[in-house]
């Protein structure tokens, strides 16, 4: 039986930015379904008593030359945002209200690219607009889309289900309920997926 792989991720997380370009090829090396599930992390931050790793100097410090370490062994693009931190709230309900009109496959790369290759402002909706429409997504529909209520209990619900299933950070993956953090948790998310964890 074909296992899935959620990936619970928030486009202000330079590690999930990392995880995202492994999973796809990861669950198709497994046979395993891969869904992306959008949260907010900074809802989970509050819900949990949790913070991010940027506002602990020696953590900043060292993920500093940890990120690119990672991007290097992946043979991937990565640059640190220097317009970081950002408020991902629209950016969040803009990949939920993608997933509900069918424009997630376009959205997604597209955030994660502008934000962590690009180092684009995405606290500036004006950039965000400017990412959207080089993407071929109408700009000013998502605009409005965002204070829509479907999108934004979307958002909600999954967020509230990630801490409600144990999540404190990003990224986050479940395998056959069993909880991994983290971008270095990857390869134990392979195994598991392949039915190779005790």
């Amino acid at each position: 039986m074909a296992r899935t792989l959620e990936f619970f991720f928030d486009y202000g997380s330079p590690y999930s930015y990392l995880a995202d370009t492994q999973v796809e090829a990861i669950a198709k090396r497994a046979g395993a379904t891969l869904v992306r599930r959008p949260m907010l992390i900074g809802g989970v931050f509050k819900a949990t008593g949790n913070a991010s790793p940027m506002t602990v100097p020696a953590k900043s410090k060292w993920a500093a030359a940890d990120m690119p370490m990672w991007a290097r062994h992946y043979g991937v693009a990565f640059r640190a945002n220097p317009h970081f931190p950002v408020n991902t709230l629209a950016l969040m309900r803009g990949a939920a209200a993608a997933e509900l009109d069918g424009l997630f496959e376009r959205y997604h790369p597209a955030v994660f690219k502008a934000m962590w290759v690009d180092g684009r402002n995405l606290n500036d909706m004006n950039e965000v607009a400017a990412v959207l429409t080089a993407a071929g997504l109408d700009a000013a529909a998502f605009g409005k889309r965002l204070q829509d209520q479907d999108a934004k209990d979307r958002l909600k619900a999954t967020t509230d289900e990630a801490v409600a299933r144990g999540v404190f950070g990003a990224p986050t993956c479940f395998v056959d309920g069993a909880m991994y953090f983290g971008n270095d948790r990857l390869p134990f998310v392979e195994k598991a997926l392949k039915g190779e964890l005790a």
